[in-house]
């Protein structure tokens, strides 16, 4: 079975790709705002798609469906088993944000949600495992893993105080 890469492309998402058995490159993009861009490369260059489109969700589950896309449904809820009640998700920092231009120990996320802030993403740049002392700014994405309950919380936090 070919072996699927794995790409963060921060501030946009993952892009996950593999090499065909004819050398040809495979590979969809997940945007952090839910579309997906299929692409196909040439095994001559690889950097260069000969196919590349965007799918609506409907048109990602038909795709996955008509690939036996059901066994991968299956796969997920084995893993959904072993990481139970784990969440990750992208929270934007709104202007209006009480939190904006201050810091992240300002906001006490962990504290009053459980919620870790893994990540945060500003103007294409990543900043992995930011400390307490880094500054919340409008525009930001925090990348947070916790429950989805928590994650809930930490929203509602962000947005209201």
């Amino acid at each position: 079975m070919p072996r699927i890469e794995e790409s963060a492309l921060p501030g946009v998402g993952v892009r996950y790709e593999f090499n065909t058995d004819d050398g040809r490159r495979i590979g969809v993009v997940h945007h952090r705002t839910g579309r997906r861009e299929l692409f196909v490369c040439e095994p001559d260059d690889t950097d260069a798609a000969v196919v590349n489109m965007s799918l609506s969700d409907e048109e990602s589950h038909a795709l996955s469906e008509a690939l036996g896309g059901s066994t991968v449904v299956a796969n997920l809820a084995n893993l959904q088993q072993q990481v139970e009640g784990l969440a990750i998700d992208w929270l934007s920092i709104a202007p209006e944000s009480p939190y904006a231009g201050k810091t992240i120990a300002d906001a006490r996320i962990r504290t009053r949600s459980g919620v870790s802030v893994v990540a945060v993403l500003r103007s294409g740049e990543t900043f992995p495992s930011p400390d307490p002392s880094f500054a919340i700014e409008p525009g930001d994405t925090l990348v947070v893993v916790g429950t989805p309950n928590g994650i809930q919380q930490t929203q509602e936090i962000l947005r209201t105080g």
